[in-house]
């Protein structure tokens, strides 16, 4: 047990002290999964598991609260999982371990899970609260949202009975959304020749590493570093000095801004030197521009032992010109929310592999037509390379409801709890909101939950006090459900 168990509310550190204890990676909830049957059996709550693998609970009104309008609480029990290059740490076997940093909860070296293992022990809480008087409660715990919305998609009609989801997917206190931008994930394979190693030449690794990454929807307004990015901008620039890719790496997750990536690359020892300054140039021109965003990130260029192969020379240029070429990043801000990324592509994934070099993006757009379009001019740039994109996992936004009950009762429950305003906001991210409403079109939906600091990074962490006042604020609300 850790010591966020002695933390407020405790019913709600307890929780996600018991989430951390079972491995949850995307695609391996099967753990927290039994761990979550085991506490709803526990405390008497009646819980299925649903075909796609979803938890659900389900506790009927308390006396006199019967007339109220029922209420689903949501959240997924999946995390990103990310770590520092020199921590030893297993995901799929190992537990997160929670650390009190001041006033924030972060973890040992790698992501924290508190997105979304908070609104998760929060709803947890709300469903096992003997005292507190509610009517009809339902919760949804959804798996594998991280990589795909797995569980949101696989959700069927009639599983769920109520009126309002209040979805605790949010990472700011005291902000509430109605409405989130929908994705579509871009897959491009750009095929390779290869042909032994020149004897002439000396192999290189090119390293970017120690950028901060991060959500690649949250943070992407943030304009930090991608390292697949940096990694073609040198290896563009390299060209001069007739480079020769080899093979490389970079980046993990579709969802996560990529931190490391490396290159190995074969070279003429005699222009090692002019390669040298090249890197050391473009360096430092990236040191000058993301000064402010990225300080410890670093570059190196060294001599590693030599494979047995390296890719044709026209392959070679093909690969470096295409990923160069491709957009990434903040693509257009929203001219109707202040501050609200509305379009971008996060050029997450680069492996060479088998003669194919496999590039995972993820688009985000809150305007269907816009999403469409940076799909195109993607598309564009792998047509004019001959190679194959494919396009998965489209999934909608969610259109914001101004007229909505719940988020009246909310308002006016936070300006009385909290004396100052709730702001009502969209969000660049990805929310399973627009999947789920999509087909329970009766919802009224609000997102909300306490202020979690570059989640999908190892520097993840959640501000300990936002969360008392985001748990206050969940019971208040429970309890103050209009009437149906």
């Amino acid at each position: 047990m850790s010591e966020i168990r002695n933390l407020e509310p405790k019913q709600v550190w307890e929780n996600f002290d018991m989430l951390c204890s079972n491995p949850r990676p995307s695609k391996h909830e099967e753990k927290v999964r039994a761990a979550i049957v085991e506490y709803a059996k526990a405390h008497n709550i009646d819980c299925t598991i649903d075909k796609i693998g979803n938890v659900i609970l389900k506790k009927p009104a308390t006396p006199g609260m019967e007339n109220r309008k029922g209420v689903i609480l949501q959240a997924h029990i999946d995390m990103v999982p990310q770590k520092n290059p020199e921590v030893n740490h297993d995901f799929v076997k190992d537990p997160i371990q929670p650390w009190i940093d001041g006033e924030w909860v972060r973890a040992k070296g790698t992501t924290l899970g508190a997105d979304n293992g908070i609104g998760a022990s929060a709803a947890l809480a709300v469903m096992t609260d003997e005292n507190l008087q509610h009517g009809p409660l339902e919760a949804l715990l959804t798996i594998d949202e991280e990589t795909g919305m797995t569980g949101a998609f696989g959700l069927e009609a009639g599983e769920l009975d109520g009126d309002i989801l209040l979805n605790l997917d949010s990472e700011t206190e005291g902000e509430l959304y109605v409405g989130c931008a929908g994705g579509v994930d871009a897959t491009i394979e750009l095929t390779y020749g290869t042909e032994a190693m020149d004897n002439n030449k000396k192999a290189y690794a090119l390293t970017v590493k120690g950028y901060k990454g991060g959500h690649s929807g949250m943070d992407i307004i943030l304009q930090r570093g991608n390292a697949n990015k940096s990694l073609f901008r040198i290896l563009k620039a390299l060209e001069e000095v007739d480079v020769r890719l080899c093979e490389v790496e970079g980046g993990n997750m579709r969802n996560a801004i990529p931190r490391d990536a490396q290159a190995i690359v074969a070279l003429s020892e005699s222009n090692f030197a002019k390669a040298q300054e090249i890197v050391n140039d473009i360096y430092a021109s990236i040191k000058n521009e993301l000064s402010a965003v990225e300080p410890e990130f670093c570059i190196t260029f060294e001599p590693v032992a030599a494979p047995a192969t390296m890719m044709k020379e026209c392959c070679s240029k093909k690969v470096i010109n295409t990923i160069y070429a491709l957009p990434n990043g903040v693509y257009r801000m929203s001219d109707s929310m202040k501050d609200l990324v509305e379009t971008s592509s996060n050029l997450a994934i680069v492996k060479s592999e088998n003669g194919v070099v496999t590039i995972c993006c993820l688009l985000r757009s809150s305007v269907d037509s816009e999403k469409k379009d940076l799909a195109m001019m993607m598309k564009s740039v792998v047509d004019l390379a001959g190679d194959k994109i494919t396009f998965t996992g489209e999934y909608p936004g969610w259109k914001p409801n101004m007229e909505s009950a719940i988020l009246k009762e909310m308002r006016e429950l936070y300006q009385k709890m909290y004396n100052k305003e709730a702001k009502v906001m969209a969000i660049h991210a990805g929310l399973e909101c627009g999947v789920m409403g999509g087909l329970y079109k009766n919802w009224d939906m609000i997102s909300f939950g306490p202020t979690i600091e570059h989640p999908h990074s190892p520097d993840e962490r959640v501000n300990i006090a936002s969360v008392k006042l985001f748990w206050d604020f969940l019971v208040e609300t429970v309890k103050n459900v209009p009437q149906k």
